[in-house]
């Protein structure tokens, strides 16, 4: 068990809660002083179990200068390491700590997979073995300053490394303890470049706003940006939620705080719990000794997405309702209250309206995200912005690729607009990098435009005559309902569609039998 003693910063207070704990035959494995002035003491007691606490905190606090006790998930050094850790396991490319005789220090997950070992392997290897004709030590004492893009080989690979020296208030070599060494591929660095430009553009001017009506979508969202209140976006995929969710988080108040996304759609209930809330210390056989940080607790202050809540489980369910109520949450396998100020953004294609009215999602959970909301259009909608969002794009791809921007003829142009776009705007940046990457003359031509025929809404097709009018309209009405219910799979999205009220378009739902199969 671990404990937060909140006490005066006094000569001989360690001295007498130890003694305290002696006296109960409590063993201290490990102390720290913590806390914004030191008015902390935090002590590791392996053996103190929940009884012998309850004994102990009234003849603690009865301590001169000692004010409360209580338990704690995590010592301020196990925090300080499972969120470094956390950080540096987010980056994708390699990072490794070098010391002064060349050994590494430590190193990333990218870095271990570079090297083709486990990350429990880097400490001690020695750099040399992989790197050639690199005296990483020596560069070290001869510049004592951060050097950025050195031309580096590692297993016969060509990197630009960034070495930033560690070094103490001393100016002198015999202060300097190592380096940390950032490693990026050369043959990547027109990605790199790319992405650099891609971040220049942020919050709300990163959204490409060619068109009407997803220029009053972004109107709309600058509006609700400053609000601290939960913020739900529905939308298709690849209608850019996340970038959205993003602009809104550096529109606000917290703009300078973390922005953490997690897609509770693409992880099994159990990964998904101990991704959000973190676990305790041995909260399940294979979990790290010393526990695990959620991702709300690496976002305190800032902004948390969940994209595909709707396809969050019951158990998350009730337990973001509870944080939404409260501000409070367990880890896994912990019953310590963990309190947090946190805005949160969720992101959904399906309709929560109908989910709840099918009782496969909470209600409560609903109406608390359901604040303020947001729908996306899918890019079939926007097509009045299609041609500059293209265009847009091909600069981009072009940039990546290191190549002439090429331009766009209007055959092109109208197979582009043709299509359905079942994967909105995501499925077309990445179509129209494909084509730039094909072209060889300088023009995008239709051939370039490589699109899938899968999901290609088909022709309602030829309609018997047989039977009275209403007949007739009827076996019409009803296959271009089967047709649009793919596209809108609800009677609200559906009746937005067809401009019509949620309750004609359910009713038809329901005499045609149109939804039910799913």
């Amino acid at each position: 068990m671990r404990i937060k003693i909140l006490c005066q910063n006094r000569v001989g207070i360690l001295r007498d809660m130890l003694e305290l704990l002696v006296d109960y035959g409590i063993n201290v494995a490990r102390g720290e002083v913590g806390g914004e002035h030191g008015n902390a003491v935090y002590l590791h007691c392996p053996n103190l179990m929940n009884l012998q606490l309850q004994a102990l905190r009234p003849k603690i606090e009865a301590l001169q200068g000692v004010f409360e006790v209580r338990k704690v998930g995590l010592m301020p050094s196990e925090r300080h390491s499972l969120e470094l850790n956390a950080l540096l396991g987010a980056l994708e490319f390699p990072v490794l700590s070098i010391d002064m005789a060349g050994a590494i220090v430590a190193a990333n997950r990218a870095a271990a997979q570079l090297l083709g070992v486990r990350v429990d392997e880097v400490p001690g290897m020695s750099l040399s073995r992989y790197a050639e004709d690199f005296d990483l030590p020596e560069l070290v004492r001869a510049n004592k300053a951060r050097i950025n893009g050195l031309r580096v080989t590692i297993k016969g690979d060509i990197f630009l490394a960034d070495i930033a020296p560690l070094q103490s208030e001393h100016d002198d070599s015999e202060a300097l303890a190592g380096a940390v060494l950032t490693l990026h591929r050369a043959d990547r660095l027109g990605e790199r470049i790319y992405n650099v430009r891609k971040q220049e553009l942020r919050g709300f001017d990163s959204i490409f706003q060619s068109s009407k009506v997803m220029a009053a979508v972004v109107r709309e969202a600058r509006r609700m940006a400053p609000l601290d209140a939960p913020l739900l976006i529905e939308g298709e995929t690849g209608t850019g939620k996340e970038l959205l969710a993003r602009a809104c988080h550096l529109s606000s108040p917290r703009g300078q705080s973390p922005f953490m996304a997690l897609n509770c759609a693409a992880l099994p209930e159990s990964m998904a719990e101990t991704e959000l809330f973190g676990y305790g210390p041995g909260a399940f056989e294979g979990a790290r000794p010393e526990g695990k940080l959620g991702l709300l607790e690496l976002t305190a202050g800032g902004t948390l997405f969940l994209d595909g809540v709707g396809e969050m489980s019951t158990r998350l369910q009730a337990k973001l309702v509870r944080f939404l109520q409260d501000g409070c949450f367990r880890r896994v396998g912990s019953d310590e209250e963990v309190y947090l100020d946190v805005r949160v953004i969720c992101a959904t294609q399906l309709d929560l309206s109908e989910l709840c009215a099918k009782g496969e999602f909470r209600q409560d959970l609903y109406h608390r995200l359901n604040v303020l909301s947001l729908h996306i259009p899918p890019l079939r909608e926007c097509l009045d912005g299609l041609e500059p969002l293209a265009l847009h794009f091909l600069d981009q791809a072009s940039r990546q690729i290191g190549c002439a921007l090429p331009s766009l003829s209007p055959a092109a142009l109208e197979r582009l607009a043709g299509y359905h776009w079942p994967g909105n705007v995501r499925q077309l940046e990445n179509t129209l990098f494909q084509a730039v990457s094909l072209c060889e003359g300088g023009v995008i031509k239709p051939e370039h435009i490589r699109l899938p025929d899968y999901g290609t809404p088909k022709p309602l097709g030829d309609f018997s005559l047989e039977g009275d009018l209403d007949s007739i309209v009827g076996r019409f009405e009803k296959a271009v309902l089967q047709e649009l219910y793919q596209r809108h799979p609800s009677s609200r999205l559906l009746g937005k569609r067809l401009g019509v009220s949620h309750t004609t378009v359910a009713n038809k739902l329901r005499e045609y039998g149109v939804g039910k199969e799913g």
